[in-house]
């Protein structure tokens, strides 16, 4: 009986020795760390079929929009086709400065990842365009990229948020 005790509290020993010794993968906590890129970029005056086979091409809902220096001034989204394009019945050829949404909502690449989480949150949206210090896009940060590195009830409470309708129905 002592000899089976002792066996157990070797083998007991050396798992835990194991499991201490084992490094955790480390949590990533800046936007640089998480994004996605390169970013596909396109600027105004580039067409709506155009931007549509970029983003058929890359297998992407959303392309950033940039003036010519580079610099940031906004986004088109698949949906931005769909419902001021399409919808509209509009002609393929429709410069996206017309479709696109400005004023799109960005954090730098050094940025927190929790700041990019706030931003969906407070602005309903699954996707963050990251940013230099001249606003020029870097990277860009999705809903599905922060579900790999944060934990699934924090996740889960942005996405509740991201889905949340401006007037959703009474619940009874």
């Amino acid at each position: 009986m002592p000899e089976r005790i002792g066996q157990a509290c070797k083998r007991r020993d050396i798992m835990n020795s194991l499991e201490t010794s084992k490094q955790l993968p480390r949590v990533p906590r800046l936007c640089s760390e998480v994004m996605r890129r390169p970013i596909v970029m396109l600027e105004e005056h580039a067409t709506a079929l155009g931007a549509a086979r970029m983003m058929r091409e890359n297998d992407i809902g959303m392309v950033a929009v940039c003036s010519p220096s580079g610099c940031l001034v906004g986004v088109l989204t698949d949906r931005d086709i769909a419902t001021r394009l399409v919808a509209e019945d509009r002609d393929a050829y429709t410069s996206i400065a017309l479709l696109m949404t400005r004023g799109a909502i960005s954090c730098l690449a050094d940025d927190a990842v929790a700041k990019a989480e706030r931003l969906m949150r407070e602005h309903r949206i699954t996707r963050v365009l990251v940013t230099d210090e001249r606003h020029c896009p870097v990277g860009v940060i999705s809903l599905s990229d922060l579900a790999q590195y944060e934990p699934a009830a924090q996740v889960g409470r942005t996405l509740h948020a991201v889905s949340a309708r401006k007037f959703a129905p009474e619940r009874p």
